[in-house]
């Protein structure tokens, strides 16, 4: 998705609006099923110190209504067995 042109005429509240807009969390790549969210998957899981497996588990169940379905839980539940098998290896 490219960003959207800066207003030719730049009224009160336009400048904030294109400069929200440029940002890289306003923006997406190959779909919209990230930007409809209140906060996106790669923001929640790097403000909470999340690892990989953590972060894959959060974007598969965030995304699995608007995106791949049944798919996306699969995924996710194989990154919920890795981190089993990581991180409890020994229980």
């Amino acid at each position: 998705m490219k960003p959207l042109p800066l207003p030719i005429a730049v009224g009160v509240g336009d400048l904030e609006l294109a400069q929200e807009r440029s940002k890289a969390s306003s923006q997406q790549v190959g779909g919209d099923h990230y930007c409809k969210m209140a906060i996106q998957p790669a923001e929640y899981a790097q403000r909470n110190q999340l690892n990989y497996c953590e972060s894959a588990v959060i974007k598969y169940v965030s995304r699995h209504r608007n995106k791949n379905g049944a798919e996306d839980i699969k995924k996710a539940i194989h990154f919920l067995n890795l981190l089993l098998e990581i991180e409890y290896k020994d229980q």
